[in-house]
This record gives C-alpha cells, sequence and structure tokens, in this order.
C-alpha cells in the first residue's frame, strides 16, 4: 500500500490559491496570487526539492494539474531538480471533467470518478510514497476522509482575507496529528510536518 502524503503553502489564513504569481489562477475573483515570492528563499527550496526527490508519484487535483502541465514539461534544464522529478514521475490526476486527451502531460494517468474510492483505490494498488502538491480541494476532501497518511505544510508570514483554503468545513471524522518535525526559514515560513495519529481525543482543560 502507498503513503500518501501533502506539500502545501499556506498564508497565515490558510489560503492556498495561487501563491506563485498573480496570473496563475484568478478563478472566483482572487487578486493575491503572487504571495509567496517574498518568502522564496534557498531554504525553502531546500526543503520542496528534498521531500518531492523522494517522490514515487504525484497526485493532482484537475485546476492543479491544468496550471503544472503548462509550465513545467516546458522547463528542460537538466539541472533544475523540480522540473526533473515532475516530469518523469508518473502523475494521476484525479478529475471527472478532464478528457483522457486533455491530460497528456508524460506519465499522467487520469483518474475518474469519485474522488475518495479513487484515490483509497490507488493507495491500494500503488506502493511507496504519493505527493499531492496544492490541489486545494482534492487535499481537503482527503483529509476529511483520513487519506492523507502526512501533512507537510509550509505556513508564509501572510494574511490575505481571499482564495480558497485548505481547511474549510467539510464531513469526517475529527483526528490527530503528531509533530514530527519542524523548522523556519529565514523568511519566516513555518514547515511542519505532521503525521496523522488517530482520532481526535477531547476532554476538559484542568481536569
Amino acid at each position: 500500500m502507498a503513503t500518501l502524503t501533502l506539500n502545501a503553502f499556506l498564508t497565515l489564513d490558510g489560503v492556498m490559491q495561487a501563491p506563485g504569481g498573480p496570473e496563475e489562477d484568478p478563478s472566483d475573483g482572487f487578486t493575491s496570487g503572487g504571495w509567496q515570492a517574498p518568502y522564496v528563499d534557498e531554504d525553502l527550496i531546500r526543503f520542496v526539492t528534498g521531500y518531492l526527490e523522494r517522490a514515487d508519484g504525484i497526485l493532482l487535483g484537475r485546476r492543479t494539474y491544468e496550471i503544472f502541465a503548462g509550465f513545467w514539461p516546458k522547463v528542460t534544464d537538466e539541472g533544475d531538480r523540480i522540473a526533473s522529478v515532475l516530469n518523469s514521475r508518473p502523475k494521476y490526476v484525479v478529475s471527472s471533467t478532464l478528457a483522457s486527451g486533455d491530460a497528456d502531460w508524460k506519465e499522467t494517468t487520469l483518474v475518474g470518478g469519485d474522488a475518495v474510492a479513487a484515490v483509497t483505490r490507488l493507495k491500494e494498488e500503488a506502493a511507496g510514497e504519493i505527493q499531492v502538491h496544492g490541489s486545494t480541494r482534492l487535499a481537503g476532501t482527503l483529509i476529511a476522509h483520513g487519506l492523507l497518511d502526512e501533512l507537510n505544510l509550509l505556513v508564509h508570514p501572510v494574511y490575505l482575507g481571499q482564495g480558497r483554503r485548505l481547511f474549510q468545513d467539510r464531513v469526517g471524522a475529527p483526528a490527530a496529528y503528531t509533530l514530527t518535525e519542524h523548522s523556519t526559514t529565514a523568511t519566516g515560513v513555518s514547515v511542519g510536518t505532521y503525521r496523522l495519529s488517530g482520532p481526535a481525543r477531547f476532554g476538559t482543560v484542568g481536569e
């Protein structure tokens, strides 16, 4: 069975939408794209690259797949470690609207139908580490259904007040996580790795 992990760039208020640039994803009237740019440094790149190079496969939602597929295949520099991984590893796209002919990035498999059922089946049939990058709606659904084994949350010191967030109100059982690693980049990005440890526990403080 595969291990499913998430890499998510977040603002302080949990926004994931369009970290890379103003034109990356302006859907739903989002006007704050590119919020990550002031915080990208060697520390951040080192973490993201090291994490990505562990991947045996990449799992994406439709919107993130289209953004990635429109950029990374054009990066042909063999010295670009991120492009080398993304262009060579198997990629799985969860979408009920994307046509198979539109998923033509090398090593891409279209996974249609119900996202929870499809990803459950993928975890059972695959091996190694499959990583989810971006894909806000898909990631939130997988968290709510306990399918993500590990979360890498890179929280940037900026508040936006608009945009798609990772932790929206969703169905699913409350869950607890164990913090296994933590670091802070020179620009103030808090990098935390959280492993799913079981159901959330509750009590009264002081008793």
